[in-house]
């Protein structure tokens, strides 16, 4: 994969470059920490370099990882943007104190404040709603809201990732902020046996589940079903016609939504360029990329949509404070533990 504008490293070759020694600051630099593995972002970096002069260097991996080597690292991180997909990861970097608040007018007037931290630590850039799809030929009435998935109505028809999985865990963080634990508890007890396998796979494999006629209803993000819209996704992207999807809760709360983000690293030896980073993945231009090359939603409200997510349709998100939905996230855990959804 080419990139001219930034430098690619693994951790093991990062880790010999940057070694122990305090990180400098280095004018017209930005180093990037990204468990983002999209092609399509490389137009971000390459536009923001071009516009400001600041090349960026980037460490891929995948956030665990990053937030681990972040750790490590401490005070001597070169680290200065962590950009990872979901809130509980940008949570467990704030908590593990890896980020440092940000006061920026233009973040706080882009970007949603139920999209962004309550300190500033992170903001949201994209997102994904979580939906239910479901088998046109087999389902006559589909789950028209979360809480139906525990219906027995539905006894071995859903598809859904594991619970280690970070969509899930925010997703079921969220129903205990709208509806408390216990209520929280009964409904993730429902959804277990309502499967029609044990968990396995990404998101991609379980509306492939739906093709295949292993289950009838399964739980994605929509950029999954978006890009197979938009490109050839083996064993889906031939089938859509057979796929149904529903917005769920749109009497109530709003369709789920997850959070692709990032922050500045708490000590981050570039903070001047990484607050212009951040900026700039607000501005009109980068929030289009985001859709039209990832098959996301942007968070900044009235930019345009790709046309393989505005085929999906439009519909009421959930504005939940995302910062209060991080609050539950080790109560979720625990409560999948406790009903035994693996």
């Amino acid at each position: 994969m080419s990139c001219r504008n930034c430098l690619v490293l693994s951790a093991a070759v990062a880790a010999t470059l940057f070694g122990a020694v305090a990180p400098a600051a280095a004018e017209g630099e930005l180093n990037l920490y990204s468990s983002r593995h999209y092609d399509t972002d490389e137009r971000l970096y390459s536009d923001f370099t071009e516009q400001t002069g600041i090349t960026i260097n980037r460490i891929e991996g995948n956030a665990d990882e990053l937030i681990a080597r972040m750790t490590a690292e401490g005070a001597n991180s070169p680290a200065d943007i962590l950009l990872t997909v979901d809130t509980s990861r940008l949570h467990r970097a704030k908590e593990a104190g890896l980020l440092q608040a940000v006061e920026s007018d233009i973040l706080e007037d882009r970007i949603p404040g139920n999209l962004q931290d309550e300190s500033n630590q992170w903001f949201g850039f994209s997102q994904r709603a979580r939906v239910i799809f479901y088998a046109k030929d087999r389902v006559e009435n589909p789950p028209l809201s979360m809480a139906d998935l525990a219906d027995p109505a539905y006894e071995g028809q859903i598809c859904i990732r594991s619970s280690s999985n970070v969509y899930n865990q925010t997703l079921l963080a969220a129903v205990i902020e709208h509806m408390g634990e216990e209520k929280a508890t009964e409904w993730a007890a429902g959804v277990k046996n309502n499967m029609a396998r044990d968990p396995q796979g990404g998101d991609t494999d379980q509306l492939r589940g739906i093709v295949s006629g292993e289950c009838d209803i399964a739980v994605s993000n929509t950029y999954y079903f978006a890009r197979a819209i938009r490109t050839d996704v083996e064993g889906l992207s031939d089938s859509l016609d057979q796929i149904g999807w529903i917005f769920p809760d749109q009497n109530t709360v709003g369709a789920h939504m997850n959070l692709s983000g990032g922050g500045i690293a708490a000590h981050a030896p570039n903070r001047e360029n990484a607050v212009k980073f951040l900026e700039y993945l607000a501005s009109d231009q980068a929030q289009e990329y985001f859709s039209a090359g990832n098959d996301e939603y942007p968070a900044v409200p009235g930019v345009a949509l790709a046309p393989s997510v505005a085929q999906l349709g439009f519909f009421k998100p959930d504005d939940v404070d995302l910062s209060a939905v991080a609050q539950h996230l080790s109560a979720a855990q625990k409560i999948f533990n406790q009903v035994g959804w693996e």
